[in-house]
């Protein structure tokens, strides 16, 4: 099982300081949500665990190892990645995407064996799309891509998962679907997710990041409440528990419903 450190991590993205001294530890099977504005840190952060962008300073550990001792390929082996954009120049099939995801674990001109393409049809079938096997990837919609991109990456069979807002695209039905998916492979999961509902409802531990900061760590109990995401967002809310499962229901209240109600007071 994999454990994930980060510790001062700081990058500077042209003469943007974007993380300014991020630490961050992930235990083992943890699902952790990154929540924050747009612009936070948060797809910087998962890039850096992922190694997509380099960090001027700070460390990440696996399992206490450094990152940077491993190579490219020994980090695919330990981490799969559902990134947001997924466009390719090529025309693929469903099934030599899913496929991609056993590269990590060949060697130079290997070729897929059945041990492969069983994973490859178990994975395609964990995210309701075997049926698709022969269809062309960019044929499908952006949804649909999103679940075909979600299988290369179980098709990694790798003990941490990153998500960078994984349920983008997809209507209610596949949101849950996935984030079922993702929730019930038993691994450690580090997921950037828009949807402060869906944090609520999957993650263990919610960690709340603003101006490349993280200024709340905690369960969701412990981080959603009104004042704090007052302060996050810079929106209205109320929250309720639900009393048969515990899970928090968010719900945002529009400005326009106070300039509304100002209006009639003057009236």
């Amino acid at each position: 099982m994999m454990k994930v450190r980060v510790s001062d991590l700081e990058i500077y993205l042209g003469n943007n300081h974007i993380l300014k001294g991020l630490d961050m530890y992930v235990g083992e099977k943890e699902f952790v949500g990154i929540i924050g504005p747009n612009g936070s840190g948060k797809s910087t952060l998962l890039r850096c665990i992922y190694r997509i962008l380099k960090p001027s300073m700070g460390t990440i550990m696996l399992n206490e190892e450094d990152i940077k001792s491993f190579s490219i390929k020994e980090t695919a082996k330990k981490i799969a990645v559902v990134s947001q954009h997924n466009s390719y120049n090529f025309e693929f099939t469903v099934s030599d995407m899913v496929l991609m995801g056993r590269s990590p674990h060949k060697k130079f001109m290997e070729k897929e064996n059945k041990d492969d393409y069983k994973i490859m049809m178990n994975s395609l079938e964990k995210v309701g799309m075997k049926d698709f096997a022969h269809r062309n990837f960019s044929s499908l919609s952006g949804g649909e891509q999103q679940r075909i991109i979600l299988a290369r990456a179980l098709a990694q069979k790798t003990d941490c998962l990153i998500l960078d807002e994984p349920t983008n695209h997809l209507d209610i039905k596949y949101q849950l679907q996935l984030m079922d998916t993702v929730r019930s492979l038993g691994i450690t999961v580090v997921a950037a997710i828009h949807d402060l509902n869906i944090a609520a409802m999957y993650c263990d531990k919610i960690c709340a990041i603003k101006d490349g900061k993280i200024i709340k760590y905690g369960t969701p109990k412990e981080v959603l409440n009104k004042e704090f995401i007052k302060t996050l967002y810079e929106v209205d809310s109320t929250i309720t528990e639900d009393t048969g499962t515990g899970l928090l229901n968010i719900v945002f209240k529009p400005p326009y419903r106070d300039k509304d109600k100002s209006n009639q007071d003057k009236m």
